[in-house]
């Protein structure tokens, strides 16, 4: 089974940047689809971005398109997530997961395999 254990997180200031990365201690990591997700307080888990098992595409939350990238590095076990020109807006425990369908993966539906999470925290 994979897991995953992800770091980075920390406080910002509103402009910066923070790379999170999550590697995976399972044999099986390059078969699945990653994605990232956030859940800020008070509201809800939501989609950040995912990337397909062999980096063919990649898909973005509106909110985050051209400030936030995702890669992976399949020898290595990790996704990464850089993120540049944080706000505010996005502060909130990220979290990780793995998942077989592209699909259930951006939708955030029936993922079973997810990181522990890293908080991160942009302040103004």
């Amino acid at each position: 089974q994979v897991q995953l254990v992800e770091s980075g997180g920390g406080l910002v200031q509103a402009g910066g940047s923070l790379s999170l990365s999550c590697p995976s201690s399972g044999r099986t990591f390059s078969t699945y689809n990653m994605g990232w997700f956030r859940q800020a307080p008070g509201k809800e888990r939501d989609f950040v971005a995912a990337i397909k098992w062999n980096s063919s595409n990649t898909y973005y939350a509106d909110s985050v398109k051209g400030r936030f990238t995702i890669s992976r590095d399949n020898a290595k076990n990790t996704v990464y997530l850089r993120m540049d020109n944080l706000e505010p807006e996005d502060t909130g425990v990220y979290y990780c997961a793995a998942e077989k369908s592209e699909t259930a993966l951006r939708l955030m539906r029936n993922i079973k395999l997810w990181g522990q999470g890293t908080l991160v925290t942009v302040s103004t």
